[in-house]
């Protein structure tokens, strides 16, 4: 990874990004990088996706739930200290949807792929 001006080049699953970064924004870039290419990865593995935008989407989503789940536990606590109770059924359902939807609009394309 090079730095160059207010850019950083990066590598997320072996393909090389040119990112606009501050220096004061580079720490926390470079562990999002790191948790992406991770997780890209992961997914990549498990679903043995050789398409790059799918696994990029999967782990978007993934992403987004973890930081949704994360959020809704924060305030499903508030509730119950509250006295309240937080249902979360309907945004994961919303989220399997989304993968199911992508599932089929991305398997005509992994069949050109292969």
């Amino acid at each position: 990874m090079s730095i160059e001006a207010n850019f950083l080049d990066v590598k997320i699953m072996g393909r090389e990004y040119r990112v606009a970064c501050t220096p004061e924004e580079r720490e926390a870039l470079l562990a999002a990088v790191d948790l992406v290419d991770g997780k890209m990865r992961e997914i990549a593995q498990r679903t043995k996706s050789t398409i790059a935008e799918r696994v990029a989407v999967m782990t978007a989503l993934h992403i987004a739930h973890e930081h949704l789940s994360a959020a809704t536990g924060r305030m499903a606590s508030d509730a119950v200290a509250g006295g309240e109770t937080v249902d979360t059924s309907g945004i994961k359902r919303r989220i399997e949807a989304m993968g199911a939807r992508l599932d089929a609009v991305l398997a005509p394309q992994q069949q050109l792929d292969i």
